[in-house]
């Protein structure tokens, strides 16, 4: 049983081709690259900085 929730999202009209032109490119659908970009960008956040030593 997954707890998965729609959700509405109003992208602009920039980000929904680039979303459309991601999903082509990788046979994928365009709800699987908003979950990419997402993770990608919180593997970012999670990265531990570098230090200055």
């Amino acid at each position: 049983m997954t707890t998965r929730k729609p959700m509405q999202l109003r992208l602009p009209d920039d980000l929904k081709d680039w979303i459309k032109g991601q999903a082509d490119k990788n046979g994928s659908s365009q709800n699987s690259e908003v979950i990419r970009a997402i993770r990608d960008r919180m593997e970012t956040v999670a990265a531990p900085e570098p230090t200055n030593v």
